[in-house]
């Protein structure tokens, strides 16, 4: 609530306004309650939330309202809120016929703000939806215009990033299942929901894509999608525009809160805490949030404990690195989209092997190799991917090493490293030293009896005996099989 405050350098007090005359016209009240409304609460406040109030056409009606206008449907919110009853109070002062105080959103005259006039629009029409388009012009999807709150807090949402141009494979079915539940569901189902993964995998893609879903399916749900540096830069101008309860008002004023990358707050103690309090605002309200991060929230360093607690409270959805099956669905469906029918197969599969880290990457070495065929002249083959791309390949042929393997799958399996070294024959320690030995031969190009002493000098028949076991548990074992391929994705990531 904002206090009335009498700012000491006020030149004015109430005392030196001078008294109601008889039979005024209900402006020049107006003028005078304006005036005692400045003295009341002050240069700043007037100015920010009650100088753009104005009287509006119905002025006084004979049940005794007196009618005001604002512009916006959040400064309606506001002030009758927080100034309502002492405007009824002072009208009453002015004319004692004024029972209340009715506050209303419409234009308030032709110098109005083009802004003005469009929340105006969507309190009159709040269902009117408008068409956005795709990247290829077609129709996408029909939504309604944001409204102020939304305006003013929210980051646009790319019209590419949609349920149905997210490309699903093993990777992320569990994340993209998740936000396709958040976004269709009319209640609030996991709150919040976190996604969490490495550059590039699709966290952002979904975050937008359940934003672009509510707004469709739910127009009259205020969505907000925003990153935490932005949630952070918010809250710093408001400390320092000392409007911090117009920055806690406006989001806890929304119905669904999504967050990207929430390790930008690490460190930050007062943004934290800011969150914290707006994350349990929302919550008691039942309002829905989705959060993306880089890690889990049991990972996340630099974010305090009860912060990570509650960002593990509802459903945490983890994105894999991608496999190969689904880096090439991806480029498919992009030179599909973009209707590059000069891109091979072949060359298609190369990027796909070649370029793992993640599919920003992917998409760029396309858009690369497109535009070398077109800019150029000459087909695309193998050799030309290879000759355009030579940075891009470099950078991806990052060599996996026998000992990072050993260590990945003894943090996996919960064994000591040294046990990948060790005579120990226990079950629990030869198969995942099995899984190692597989992996270095998969992955790395060490010969048979190199990879054997890497694993305290054993033999190369022992290798051999090992991948063989573990090809053959990968066949009768989908579980098992699919331990082995995120141990893969982990390492060539």
């Amino acid at each position: 609530m904002v206090k009335s405050s009498h700012p000491q350098s006020q030149s004015v007090s109430m005392a030196d306004l001078p008294a109601p005359t008889a039979g005024e016209p209900l402006d020049a009240q107006w003028q005078r309650v304006r005036a005692r409304l400045r003295v009341s609460f002050g240069d700043a406040a007037f100015n920010s939330w009650l100088k753009p109030v104005v009287l509006a056409d119905e002025g006084l009606a004979q049940d005794g309202d007196v009618h005001l206008a604002v512009p916006t449907r959040f400064m309606r919110d506001w002030v009758a809120n927080h100034y309502s009853e002492r405007l009824r109070e002072i009208w009453r002062l002015e004319n004692a016929a004024v029972r209340r105080v009715v506050i209303h959103v419409r234009p308030t005259g032709a110098t109005q703000a083009p802004q003005a006039k469009v929340a105006a629009a969507n309190e009159a029409m709040p269902a009117v939806p408008r068409v956005m388009t795709s990247d290829r012009g077609a129709p996408a999807m029909q939504v309604r215009e944001m409204d102020d709150v939304e305006r003013e807090l929210s980051a646009p949402l790319d019209p590419r990033f949609t349920f149905d141009s997210f490309i699903t494979g093993k990777s992320n079915e569990l994340a993209r299942a998740a936000a396709l539940r958040v976004a269709e569901s009319p209640t609030v189902t996991y709150n919040p929901l976190f996604l969490y993964g490495g550059v590039g995998l699709g966290k952002t893609h979904l975050m937008h894509a359940i934003g672009w879903h509510i707004r469709q399916r739910f127009p009259e749900r205020r969505v907000v999608y925003l990153s935490a540096e932005k949630f952070m830069y918010q809250f710093i101008r408001a400390l320092r525009f000392k409007d911090t309860m117009a920055f806690k008002e406006q989001f806890r004023s929304v119905d669904v809160l999504m967050i990207d990358d929430i390790q930008f707050i690490a460190g930050k103690e007062s943004t934290q805490e800011e969150f914290f309090h707006t994350f349990n605002a929302l919550c008691d309200q039942n309002r829905q949030i989705i959060v993306s991060g880089d890690r889990s929230p049991s990972d996340l360093e630099g974010i305090e404990e009860r912060m990570r607690s509650r960002l593990g409270w509802g459903l945490v959805a983890d994105i894999h690195p991608t496999d190969f099956e689904l880096r090439l669905s991806i480029l498919q469906a992009k030179a599909e989209k973009n209707g590059l029918t000069n891109i091979p197969q072949d060359v298609l599969e190369f990027l796909a092997r070649r370029i793992t880290s993640n599919v920003r990457e992917l998409e760029g070495a396309l858009n690369r190799i497109s535009a070398y065929a077109s800019l150029v002249g000459k087909p695309v083959t193998v050799a030309s991917a290879q000759e355009v791309l030579q940075d891009l390949l470099r950078a991806n042929d990052r060599k996996v090493t026998i000992e990072e393997i050993q260590k990945r799958v003894a943090e996996h399996y919960s064994i000591r490293f040294a046990d990948m070294h060790s005579p120990r024959r226990a079950r629990a320690v030869a198969r995942p030293r099995q899984v190692a030995m597989y992996l270095a031969k998969q992955l790395t190009s060490r010969s048979l009896p190199e990879i054997g002493r890497k694993f305290g000098g054993r033999d190369h028949t022992t290798v051999m005996h090992a991948v063989r076991k573990i090809e053959e548990l990968r066949e009768i074992d989908a579980a098992f099989a699919e331990d082995i391929d995120l141990l893969r994705r982990k390492l060539e990531s």
